[in-house]
């Protein structure tokens, strides 16, 4: 087929669990009630580290970071998820598509690298407490965060201007309920070669890379919390780490099954499932993670909801 018979593709059809017209309002609800738990929790974590200046170290500004890029991620697509939910015609524009798939795919990688580097905070904090102010000062962390985001997006642009210059022959009906990269391939009627090459390179860099590093980081974080006398200084260093583990291992665990397992040609109810997993389910269970198992921020919470409350009486 010569390129000048190609239809031109200017919008595309988001048909991902429209089989299952029954669940459609029940999961509009379901992601609305999510989404509006992930604004208000991490939002209030954001505030939280920034009134409380206790909260003022690498360990919550990172937190900060993770939390605002929770509510930018799930803003990339949850809107336009609910509304496709609840029309007819399910479609999206192609610089519509492209635009949720540069953002979300750029947070996602931002927020591999940001949980390595999370880790690497807490290793020089368990490991290195009296070298910690000097190791981790506000220049080294601030540089750490700022880099997460430019790797991240640097590898997002790479990966949606690669795939969206190829030609779809008029394929536009994507199974799926974003404009998820892996869908898309699918769709594409010329060789992949390039984009599958870059897409494994990318997931070795962006996931297994910061994993490896957060696994030898924990090796070096589980070995000195042994050594310590006291089992209250076993609890309370352990104690600084169990939330970001539990994140790490909800977030790590969908995106590997997601990119690292075998390439079917159609798409699986349990891809999207997988998701709505850690688009929707590991943003919504951050904050409350972090609040549950760290006496600081959940004193800080506390906090701010309790002045909040005093000025709403008053």
């Amino acid at each position: 087929m010569k390129m000048e018979n190609y239809s031109v593709v200017t919008e595309f059809f988001l048909v991902g669990l429209s089989q299952y017209p029954e669940l459609q309002l029940f999961l509009f609800m379901l992601c609305l009630i999510m989404y509006v738990i992930i604004l208000l929790g991490n939002s209030l974590l954001i505030i939280s580290s920034i009134l409380d200046s206790r909260l003022h170290t690498p360990m919550y500004f990172f937190l900060g970071n993770l939390s605002f890029l929770d509510i930018c991620y799930t803003s990339s697509f949850i809107p336009t998820m609910l509304i496709l939910f609840r029309s007819e015609t399910k479609s999206i524009s192609f610089i519509g598509c492209a635009l949720q798939m540069v953002v979300s795919l750029g947070l996602g990688c931002t927020e591999c690298v940001l949980l390595a580097v999370m880790a690497y905070d807490r290793y020089v904090a368990i490991c290195n407490p009296l070298r910690y102010p000097i190791i981790m000062n506000r220049v080294l962390y601030v540089h750490m965060a700022a880099w997460s985001w430019i790797i991240g997006y640097l590898i997002s642009l790479l990966q949606t201007v690669m795939t969206m210059i190829l030609p779809f022959c008029g394929n536009n009906v994507i199974d799926h309920i974003t404009c998820e990269i892996l869908a898309l391939l699918k769709l594409i009627c010329s060789d992949i070669t390039i984009n599958v090459i870059i897409m494994t390179v990318a997931s070795i860099v962006i996931l297994m890379l910061p994993l490896l590093l957060i696994f030898i980081s924990y090796v070096f974080i589980l070995s000195s919390i042994l050594r310590i006398n006291s089992a209250e200084g076993r609890k309370k260093a352990f104690s600084t780490c169990s939330a970001h583990l539990t994140v790490v291992i909800l977030f790590y665990g969908s995106a590997l099954f997601m990119y690292m397992k075998p390439k079917s040609k159609d798409t699986n109810t349990s891809d999207e499932i997988v998701v709505l997993s850690y688009g929707v389910i590991t943003p919504m269970l951050n904050p409350i993670i972090y609040s549950l198992r760290n006496k600081e921020v959940k004193e800080a919470v506390k906090k701010v909801l309790s002045r909040h409350l005093h000025l709403l009486k008053s």
